[in-house]
């Protein structure tokens, strides 16, 4: 896992290639470690989402209770039929059309870290299109827990700039990829699949 000195260096506004800095987050991911890395939708605090003791430390580090499940990210719509038993396959259909990163909440997670997973056993995925995610969840090999990178209850961080420094001294390593990004993010849109239908939970 990288040490202080290598966080120093990532705080750093210089630009990394970014095949280094995709390796780096391995080398964190796969000690058990946490990142903070840009995504979709706004910068998140990551890590391996089969980890439980690993999702434990993002919980901690946000100030946050564990009855509010956080959203993972993958690649493929196979990827959700290996993580959720008989999801309706109908939402592929319906994502392949929205215009806005979309997560939707899964009942029937399987294989995940017991605390990313709702309290009635569903789960919140997003197939991610974002080039630097999904290089690093394919060659990670595992999904990612991905939650806004703020403390419990303070607004979301629209850009890197915005990040409190709590977050950022608390990750093992920082992407520098997009980090000189002004443009504001928001978070996804976020539903539930029902019978067919979509419930929008949030715009």
């Amino acid at each position: 896992m990288p040490g202080k000195q290598e966080i120093k260096w990532a705080l750093a506004p210089i630009a990394m290639n970014f095949e280094k800095d995709i390796e780096l987050c391995l080398q964190a991911l796969r000690g058990g470690g946490i990142i903070l890395y840009p995504t979709d939708t706004v910068w998140g605090i990551g890590c391996d989402a089969t980890n439980e003791k690993a999702v434990d430390r993002i919980y901690k580090l946000k100030k946050r209770t564990d009855n509010k499940a956080m959203i993972v990210l993958v690649t493929e719509q196979r990827d959700i039929l290996q993580y959720v038993a008989n999801p309706d396959t109908r939402v592929f259909e319906y994502l392949e059309n929205v215009t806005r990163p979309t997560t939707v909440i899964y009942r029937g997670a399987i294989g995940l870290a017991e605390n990313v997973v709702s309290k009635d056993g569903s789960v919140a995925m997003r197939i991610c299109q974002d080039e630097f995610c999904r290089t690093l969840i394919k060659r990670f090999r595992k999904p990612l827990v991905s939650t806004s990178a703020n403390l419990s209850g303070k607004p979301i961080a629209a850009t890197y700039d915005e990040i409190s420094i709590d977050i950022k001294i608390g990750v093992d390593y920082i992407v520098t990829h997009r980090q000189d990004d002004k443009t504001p993010a928001a978070p996804s849109t976020l539903i539930k699949w029902e019978k067919g239908q979509p419930t929008v939970i949030r715009e």
